[in-house]
């Protein structure tokens, strides 16, 4: 078939309506639009589709079969973090977002729909308190996004470009800011050293041109940066910003950023009961102190206590809502779409539950199972700590004394029922401990470990 296909109903389709477009912005092919996306991620092929299935059962069936393939790993054998996490989520936290007034209502905009706007006001104030600053917006997509906007707000806030990070950030996570603050701000990494930010390297990046200073404690690796105090005043003393980026399931146990300096705090809420549904439910927090020089950068919509037309009476509803693309579209701050307010709710909830000593005895399990993993997997032969940093949930394994892989020991106790881990490289596991696993859990998989090795070195020495 020669003819190029003409959808119906989709008229850019035509070869005359493209041609049009293309020279309406100069363009000479659709190719030019994807001139940034790197070579090695286009697919270079058309898509390998199949053929289409003429009846509605045929495509139960055809799905049905690609479900029956998932397979889901007993909570107390996912040692599998790296974002996304799997932390118990109390009933009530589905029961209240599975309500119709919450589940279906589109950003809270329907006027008859104003309860959302309390509860996400509940959940600003509870992820206040929690973060001890005053500014919490409603959710952005995810903390990908929550970390980008923080640096693009720092960038405006102190006309400069300059952002140096002093941590071992996830790499999708900095792959997100990358393309995101391009435009502008310039970027530098600074390598840690064990685990943690190299105070002297930055300080060599630092200057007149810093716009932030970018951390993140916990590091993807689940490093704990000690140095804030530090790096705040480095910051501090240039004009720059801190801006960190951490996981609020830390802080019951764990100092607020913004209690060692941080001018802007950022996150991911997923700790906060949201289940790790095929990759996660994910919604991303900024916050800062009631400082309208940072507050008038945020551009995501804040909700608060606002007045409505009747004199003296007032209601939850926007504050500040002039900084928001949607009240002055192309002259926004950044563009904001919507929200992701489910999970402010479920965030909202959880807290409300666990309460300031649930928080604590949370995060005090979670830094003794840490420990405990750690301890008993760098027991076994070959098996070191990567670095000697304070963690968090996770950890990496040094295994490049061991007698197998990082992803040869990954193969090996999945068939064993265990998904260990994430493997770095040949030579590092990140571990994830939460507190689905139990000490029980965690000897278990120890065994597993030391049962894998053992098996490796023995076909080794045969």
């Amino acid at each position: 078939m020669t003819d190029p296909f003409i959808h119906p109903y989709i008229p850019n389709t035509a070869p005359a309506s493209r041609q049009a477009m293309l020279d309406a912005v100069g363009a000479a092919s659709v190719d030019e639009f994807y001139a940034d996306v790197p070579a090695d991620l286009r697919l270079g092929r058309d898509l390998d589709l199949p053929e289409p299935l003429v009846a509605e059962q045929d495509l139960v069936r055809h799905v049905g079969g690609l479900l029956r393939r998932n397979r889901a790993a007993d909570p107390g054998r996912l040692f599998l973090g790296a974002g996304t996490y799997l932390h118990a989520v109390p009933a009530v936290v589905d029961e209240v977002i599975n309500r119709s007034e919450f589940l279906t209502a589109y950003a809270g905009e329907p006027y008859e729909d104003h309860g959302r706007f309390q509860a996400l006001f509940e959940y600003q104030s509870l992820m206040g308190e929690l973060l001890n600053l005053d500014v919490v917006n409603v959710p952005t997509y995810d903390g990908y996004q929550a970390a980008s906007t923080s640096l693009a707000m720092a960038t405006r806030a102190t006309g400069r470009r300059g952002v140096v990070l002093v941590s071992d950030a996830h790499p999708d996570k900095l792959s997100k800011v990358r393309d995101y603050v391009l435009p502008i701000a310039d970027l530098i990494v600074v390598p840690t050293v064990g685990g943690e930010a190299d105070l002297d390297a930055a300080l060599t990046h630092i200057g007149p041109d810093t716009a932030a200073i970018w951390v993140e404690s916990p590091s993807f690796h689940g490093a704990l940066e000690t140095r804030l105090p530090q790096l705040a005043d480095a910051a501090h003393r240039v004009g720059a910003l801190l801006v960190v980026g951490t996981d609020p399931i830390t802080l019951g146990v764990i100092a607020s950023p913004a209690d060692l300096g941080a001018d802007i705090v950022h996150g991911d809420i997923q700790s906060l009961g949201l289940h790790p549904w095929f990759g996660g439910a994910h919604a991303g927090f900024i916050a800062v102190d009631d400082d309208p020089r940072l507050v008038m950068e945020m551009p995501s919509r804040l909700f608060g206590l606002a007045s409505t037309d009747v004199p003296g009476e007032y209601g939850f509803g926007d504050v500040a809502y002039d900084r928001t693309s949607f009240a002055v579209r192309e002259e926004g701050k950044e563009w904001v779409g919507t929200a992701a307010a489910l999970w402010g709710i479920a965030a909202g909830v959880y807290l409300s539950l666990m309460g300031p000593q649930g928080m604590v005895e949370l995060g005090e399990t979670l830094l003794a199972r840490t420990a405990y993993a750690r301890q008993v997997l760098t027991a076994l032969p070959g098996v070191l700590d990567a670095d000697d940093a304070v963690h968090f949930r996770e950890f990496v394994l040094d295994l490049s004394a061991a007698a197998l892989t990082a992803p040869a020991l990954v193969t090996q106790l999945r068939a064993a029922g265990f998904e260990p881990g994430l493997a770095l490289d040949d030579d590092r596991l990140l571990v994830c401990v939460t507190e689905q696993n139990t000490q029980t859990d965690i000897d278990e998989l120890a065994a597993a470990f030391a049962a894998a090795l053992a098996d490796a070195d023995k076909e080794k020495t045969a």
